[in-house]
């Protein structure tokens, strides 16, 4: 894959850029801007940045830098950060498991953006995601002992971030008093969270936000947010509500165990059909298309395969096959950055519109596109996101049924 050219600057600097290596990572960072009153669009890899710069306050870009080698991740991302260097709030989002290239593009972004100092906080405490004296770790366990050590695609090695950028410094605990003396002297600081109340410190003791290269996950762009909050703006940005979906469908592709159990749980639903997607694409499209059921599922194979990627190019082409033969579905849940990068690309879309985010790290919207694209509503999930219900929940809230899983 050739890294995308993000020469050209948009003529006005969006209010925030958000910066991500995949998806559900762009996804994840615009949504809590969006939250708070700012309209948001968010734009796949290799999307060119003119053309949205009064799309919305907030510009969230794929870079899909996760699939690339660390040359082109580095590529991608130095030039992405140059071309929005000029946006108000700039923030490089990370997996907070700390999937990734993660020092390689930290370094990459300061470069292109010129900016001196790089506040980190990688936390997600709503997932179970804390940060203690520069160690990541998940519900208590360190993220390189946890199950996404074992990522078949992309698993994680230390959750030592000094490891990884020994030239950081670790903020001590009074990082209201210990960061602002350091930030004028540039550098990359490291900063813990255990809570949402900890984030919000580090971002309030940063006395000029534009100044800095933002790096973390959800929580930090959650407590961005809190502190730049803007008024809706009534029809902009994708505020309309997004229309009910009579025949939905979920692509599964996310191999993270937490969405294997949410993917068995909505498959016990009465009537459910659920294909994998292992054969042809054109046989896969017509046993969805033929179920005349609620709840239909295309899913990569639960198996690992030698070739992490190949399973979600082969979804991807099902669905390609399936919406060539006509409305097959009219709204879409999406779990896997790779998975969702890849469907939305299949169907011509240049990026999506943010409605709402209905739970933490998971984000609702309507394509975005050429004129004529239509309004097609659509649910984004981190494949680690989510209790065992929440495929559940979504699906319910695509269709406007009841909910159901809490």
């Amino acid at each position: 894959m050739r890294p995308a050219r993000f020469a050209t600057a948009p003529p006005e600097p969006p209010a925030v850029a958000v910066l991500a290596d995949d998806l559900t990572s762009a996804c994840d960072g615009a949504a809590p801007f969006r939250r708070a009153g700012r309209p948001a669009r968010v734009l796949l890899s290799g999307t060119p940045l003119t053309g949205h710069d009064r799309a919305a306050d907030v510009l969230a870009v794929d870079l899909g830098s996760r699939l690339l080698d660390e040359a082109g991740a580095v590529l991608r991302t130095r030039e992405a950060a140059r071309a929005l260097a000029g946006a108000g709030l700039l923030l490089k989002t990370v997996d907070s498991t700390l999937r990734g290239h993660v020092a390689a593009e930290i370094r990459a972004a300061r470069e292109g953006s010129g900016r001196r100092s790089v506040v980190i906080a990688p936390a997600f405490p709503a997932e179970g995601r804390t940060t203690r004296l520069g160690v990541q770790y998940v519900r208590g366990t360190r993220v390189d002992e946890s199950e996404f050590a074992r990522d078949p695609a992309h698993p994680v090695r230390t959750a030592d971030l000094a490891g990884f950028l020994p030239e950081a410094v670790l903020v001590g605990p009074d990082v209201r008093t210990g960061l602002p003396a350091l930030l004028p002297d540039g550098g990359l600081f490291v900063c813990s969270a255990a809570t949402d109340e900890e984030l919000d410190r580090i971002v309030d003791a940063v006395p000029d936000p534009g100044a800095v290269l933002w790096v973390g996950s959800p929580g930090l762009a959650a407590a961005l947010a809190r502190r730049h909050p803007a008024p809706a703006v009534p029809g902009t940005g994708g505020t309309a509500e997004p229309p009910a979906a009579a025949r939905p469908l979920l692509a599964v592709g996310s191999a993270n165990p937490a969405t294997r159990r949410q993917l068995a749980l909505i498959g016990r639903e009465p009537g459910a059909v659920s294909v994998a997607a292992d054969g042809p694409p054109e046989a896969v499209a017509a046993r969805l298309r033929a179920a005349d059921t609620p709840v239909r599922i295309v899913h990569t194979p639960h198996e690992r395969r030698a070739d992490p990627a190949g399973p979600t190019r082969l979804l991807a082409a099902s669905m390609a096959a399936l919406a060539a033969g006509g409305p097959a579905f009219d709204g879409l849940v999406l779990t896997g950055g790779e998975t969702a990068e890849a469907v939305l690309r299949a169907l011509g879309a240049a990026g999506l519109d943010l409605h709402d985010e209905p739970e933490p790290g998971i984000a609702r919207g309507v394509l975005a596109g050429p004129p004529g694209t239509p309004r097609l509503p659509v649910v984004v999930k981190a494949g680690g996101f989510g209790d065992d219900a929440a495929l559940l929940r979504l699906h319910a809230l695509l269709t406007g049924g009841p909910e159901r899983g809490r």
